[in-house]
């Protein structure tokens, strides 16, 4: 079987990490397989060197020049599916299929990791429709593209998957020493993109009420986004410059998470949570909303706490009971690596992968059609 997988994307984030798995376990299988990024990308450094990387920068979704590329390399290469994990790879694939496509033409698959609602607009609607299948990374993302008027039988479920050995291969960092916190302190950690949807806001005033309970705690927000200085704001204004630090985006994330006395997820719409699994296999107990497809992940009171979106109050309770309780943030640590291990391997994720190549996908658009507003 020869795969061509799209990611489109310049920055790194769950979504890219999951295109370089899937392609890098196609790989492993035996499987062809070519990897289209971002020249400038951190997925095409990551790749290049384990699998053949054809750069690709759309700009906007719908991109005349990058489409007719894309068009050129499937007719040259006839792979047996294409697979786009970002919405500009999906419309830049779409075009492409539309412009010209080997014969018989190569079914297009959309991965979908976000819970939001796909655009009503006539390009998206054009754009979906020349989608043969969905890869849905939960439940309650496919509820939404159902909802959103997509056919149910076009939308398969597969849960994203970790390499659960690379986390725990991964250091401890000494994070008391490298952020110059009191030694003992309790650190609790997020790792996301400073963006809206990931509720940091709400993660920064449940910190002003768990330190009322735990004087000593410490917050560590990991990543980097457009909300950088309305959270760096709203901490200042809530005297909490020494508690809750906003280091950026790191490298070596994976060391510091496995240094976390407790790891939360503020979302308020997430599609699964990838970050969720890398502190499962990491052995951390886990403080989480009950956004998108985040139940499916964290087992409430098993492997974690769940809490409403948008509720600092409940969301600080949660951090409380955790950070008082050595016991059973041990006893939820070890049954989110149990868990992980058991349901969101990486492993699972290709086979489940490769399983929906080789059945078929069903009849695909007719190649040619052209988009609204896009003469023949």
């Amino acid at each position: 079987m020869f795969a061509i997988e799209i990611d489109t994307a310049e920055t790194w984030r769950g979504g890219q990490n999951q295109a370089l798995l899937t392609t890098l376990g196609l790989h492993a299988r035996g499987h062809q397989v070519v990897l289209v990024a971002h020249p400038d990308g951190e997925l095409r450094k990551r790749a290049t060197g384990h699998v053949e990387v054809v750069p690709l920068a759309p700009h906007g979704e719908i991109d005349l020049k990058a489409a007719w590329q894309l068009s050129r390399l499937l007719r040259r290469a006839r792979p047996d599916v294409v697979h786009a994990h970002d919405p500009h790879g999906v419309a830049v694939a779409a075009l492409a299929l539309s412009i010209g496509s080997p014969e018989p033409r190569p079914p297009l698959v959309a991965a979908r990791r976000v819970d939001f609602h796909i655009r009503g607009n006539a390009f998206s609607r054009w754009k979906y429709r020349q989608v043969a299948c969905f890869v849905a990374a939960s439940h309650a993302i496919a509820v939404m593209l159902v909802e959103d008027g997509i056919e149910r039988d076009r939308v398969v479920v597969i849960h994203e998957g970790i390499d659960i050995d690379r986390v725990q291969q991964a250091r401890t960092a000494t994070i008391h020493a490298e952020f110059y916190l009191p030694a003992g302190a309790p650190v609790v950690g997020n790792i996301a993109a400073l963006v809206a949807h990931k509720g940091q806001r709400h993660l920064v005033d449940a910190a002003a009420l768990v330190r009322r309970h735990v004087p000593d705690a410490h917050f560590l927000i990991l990543g980097e986004g457009e909300l950088r200085a309305t959270l760096e704001r709203q901490v200042k204004d809530l005297h909490l410059e020494r508690h809750v630090l906003l280091p950026g985006f790191r490298t070596d994330v994976l060391s510091l998470l496995k240094a976390f006395d407790v790891f939360v997820m503020s979302s308020v719409t997430e599609g699964l949570g990838t970050s969720l699994l890398d502190a499962m296999a990491a052995a951390r107990p886990i403080v989480a909303t009950r956004a998108g497809g985040m139940p499916e992940v964290v087992a409430d009171g098993e492997t974690g706490l769940l809490v409403p979106i948008r509720d600092p109050d409940h969301l600080a309770a949660a951090i409380v009971q955790m950070l008082k309780d050595p016991a059973l943030r041990s006893r939820f640590g070890q049954a989110g690596l149990d868990r992980v291990r058991a349901e969101f391997s990486v492993a699972r994720m290709v086979d489940a992968t490769v399983a929906l190549y080789e059945r078929g996908l069903g009849t695909p658009p007719v190649a040619g059609t052209p988009p609204p507003g896009i003469a023949r």
